[in-house]
């Protein structure tokens, strides 16, 4: 469990950047006209040249903060699940598990890393979407969040997020 929430530092040096342009793709407006970016490749070039490759990292340590421990509850639920499943079963080996079983296992490790990992998350998702300025880090976003739109706000998208993930993570074994 320790080691899979440490996957999270050299994996987020690869995802920071495209979870922004991800996000920034996601709210663009198409309302009324011409979409401020064209695809991935203009998002990046254009986040780029306005603020650096600070500006591709935004969020970073956010992006730690949910794949961090939602990495750590992803191989402990896994863990636990399977072990239960061969006290259920009676076996001792894990390769006996049954292809159900493990299947389960997975989807509620699925269920288990982003029931961790939302709230952070939402407060990712907000910094790297606001306009430059709008938050002075990621404290700021926190307050913000707390003081306009109170604590359910870092709950948005738990239902969808937990719909997707039993089968997307089961889908994976």
């Amino acid at each position: 469990a320790i080691a899979g929430g440490l996957s999270a530092f050299p994996a987020t040096i690869v995802m920071a950047p495209t979870e922004r342009i991800k996000c920034l793709l996601q709210v663009q407006s198409h309302a009324g006209g011409k979409p401020q970016y064209s695809g991935m490749m203009d998002c990046a070039v254009q986040v780029y040249r306005t603020g650096g490759i600070r500006s591709l990292y935004k969020g970073t340590a956010l992006t730690l903060m949910r794949d961090g421990p939602g990495s750590v509850a992803w191989f402990t639920v896994y863990e636990l699940v399977k072990k239960e499943m061969m006290r259920a079963q009676g076996i001792e080996d894990p390769s006996q598990l049954s292809p159900l079983a493990v299947v389960v296992a997975g989807g509620f490790a699925g269920m288990a890393c982003w029931g961790v990992a939302i709230p952070p998350d939402v407060l990712k998702s907000r910094y790297q979407t606001a306009p430059e300025g709008t938050y002075k880090g990621l404290m700021d976003v926190y307050r913000t969040l707390m003081r306009e739109e109170g604590a359910g706000a870092l709950l948005t998208g738990f239902r969808p997020a937990m719909i997707r993930a039993f089968p997307a993570n089961a889908a994976c074994f």
